[in-house]
């Protein structure tokens, strides 16, 4: 079984997320996290598509001279693109605020970028959801962002929290990727990675 095969590799996920962490929990993975400080900046002129594999493969790139023969590292980003932006994590409640505001009652889309590493191979991909929201009022934003504290989520918000509940209309794509992390697209993609071996 695939999940046997990958478990005998010595699997490091550079995330501090708490919900990727238990993505690949659920997944069957035993893994260790290592977290690199790593600014994430792009060249300008990417797409969302573009930067999220970008700054995945920068984050990935950051182990390749520690990696021994039996080491694997997973490094993900996920940003959310609107109005052919991009909206990251918001700096405290008023950025928060306004972040809501923009997606409100309007479609973004959440991409992920993910990329695999070992000492001699790499791949890296992205994953995109389309997500709708319908208007949010500003008493719904407000309780929100004073009870959730989404600062360390893009987008201002968590799909699986309260504002997703209430306000998601619509989802196109992978419902784990705009939590955090496709795993049905990295299982495949780690059942490649390993062929080699």
């Amino acid at each position: 079984m695939l999940v046997d095969k990958l478990n005998e590799f010595n699997i490091i996920l550079a995330s501090r997320s708490p919900r990727r962490q238990q993505l690949l929990h659920e997944l069957g993975l035993k893994f260790d996290v290592v977290i690199k400080d790593y600014v994430e900046t792009y060249p300008e002129g990417l797409d969302g598509e573009e930067i999220a594999r970008y700054i995945a493969y920068e984050k990935a790139a950051s182990f390749k001279n520690q990696l021994s023969a039996n080491d694997i590292v997973i490094a993900a980003d996920t940003i959310v693109w609107c109005n052919k932006k991009v909206l990251g994590k918001p700096l405290d409640q008023e950025d928060a605020i306004a972040i809501l505001k923009e997606i409100s009652g309007n479609t973004h889309e959440v991409i992920t970028g993910v990329s695999i590493r070992s000492h001699s191979r790499e791949i890296t991909f992205s994953e995109s959801t389309k997500v709708t929201f319908e208007v949010f009022t500003d008493e719904e934003i407000a309780y929100y962002t004073a009870n959730y504290k989404p600062y360390d989520k893009a987008g201002a918000y968590g799909i699986q929290e309260w504002i997703g509940i209430i306000a998601c209309s619509h989802i196109d794509g992978s419902y784990f990727n705009v939590v955090g992390l496709p795993v049905q697209r990295l299982y495949k993609e780690l059942q490649r990675f390993i062929l080699p071996y």
